[in-house]
């Protein structure tokens, strides 16, 4: 594979020696170094391409979210994912090389062996008519066959589109769902709240643990679900009269979520909402602050899932900020 060129160069090379490093001190507190056999399975890639990753000699580009998996994976300090997600965005920076086979152009003087020279006519123009005319007559009819199949389908769709659309419409008349709930219920409003439990890596266990933290609990925000985390659940569970079974779901989270506007933005609530609303695709600083910058973030965000636009977290927006959130990852 060619290697990267251009001014990211430096920050693909850093950033493999980051993630070689994270690789090399993995083997801590009684736990080996896992093989890169065995690190790519858990990555969903096979072993070259993440080898290529940790190659500072000869590297490849990782993608974001497999740098902050490999973060998570291999337990890397928390200070060094600010400065592998910077690296990994200006190491993606790097523009699209041309396609190094273009589509092979038409000869300029290439001319159809039937096809008769522009500057020449025809030697018998009656005969060129004449001639295909049984050829012409045989499309024609199949062309017309083809339209009259064409307008019998049209037909018998049409009639099957009508009787289902008025069973339908008997149906919300006896008590079934109408055509608003319907539409309604594919809403971002329908969205339920994803499970988070023991195992749960990446966004799932970043949240959960971000809004421990904003509710007083000294867990760390490593992105893994794991032992700890849970006790921290089962402790809040039981302290707000819920079943303590470490897990969060929809009650779980509907005490967990906090209502952020410009009176009320505690920083680690806000550290979660602004990471969702950058994992989600709205472009975020994670500051901990909720400047007017995060608000008209939050106001892109509803805006684009069709939600009222408040520049508020409230639940319908932490619950649709959930669902608009990659693959979860379970270990």
């Amino acid at each position: 594979m060619t290697g990267p060129t251009g001014p990211d160069r430096e920050a693909v090379r850093a950033l493999a020696e980051l993630l070689r490093r994270w690789w090399e001190l993995s083997a801590r507190e009684g736990r080996p170094k896992p093989t890169q056999q065995s690190l790519a399975g858990r990555l969903g890639i096979d072993q070259t391409t993440l080898s290529r990753y940790l190659n500072p000699r000869h590297p490849s580009t990782a993608p974001l979210r497999t740098v902050e998996l490999l973060h998570t994976v291999l337990r890397a300090p928390a200070a060094d994912l600010p400065r592998a997600r910077a690296l990994a965005e200006e190491a993606a920076a790097v523009p699209a090389r041309k396609s190094p086979h273009p589509a092979d152009p038409t000869p300029a003087d290439a001319t159809p062996a039937d096809a008769t020279p522009a500057n020449e006519a025809p030697a018998d123009a009656a005969a060129v008519v004449v001639a295909p005319a049984p050829r012409r007559t045989a499309t024609t009819r199949t062309a017309t066959l083809r339209t009259a199949l064409a307008f019998l389908a049209v037909l018998t769709l049409g009639g099957g589109i009508g009787l289902g659309w008025s069973a339908f419409a008997h149906r919300a008349g006896q008590g079934g769902p109408s055509v608003a709930a319907a539409a309604a219920s594919t809403g971002p409003a329908a969205s339920r709240w994803p499970l988070a439990r023991k195992g749960d890596l990446l966004w799932k266990a970043r949240t959960v643990q971000y809004l421990l933290q904003a509710h007083g609990h000294a867990v760390e925000a490593d992105g893994d679900f794991g032992a700890a985390t849970a006790a921290a659940v089962k402790t809040f569970q039981a302290a707000h009269g819920l079943l303590a079974d470490g897990k969060v779901g929809a009650q779980t989270w509907s005490h967990l979520i906090i209502r952020i506007d410009s009176h009320n933005d505690p920083k680690q609530a806000v550290v979660a909402l602004q990471y969702l609303l950058n994992n989600a695709g709205t472009a975020t600083d994670i500051t901990g602050i909720f400047t007017p910058s995060t608000t008209r973030s939050l106001d892109t965000f509803q805006r684009d899932r069709a939600l009222p636009v408040t520049g508020v977290a409230d639940p319908a927006t932490w619950r649709a900020l959930l669902a608009s959130q990659g693959p979860a990852i379970h270990r």
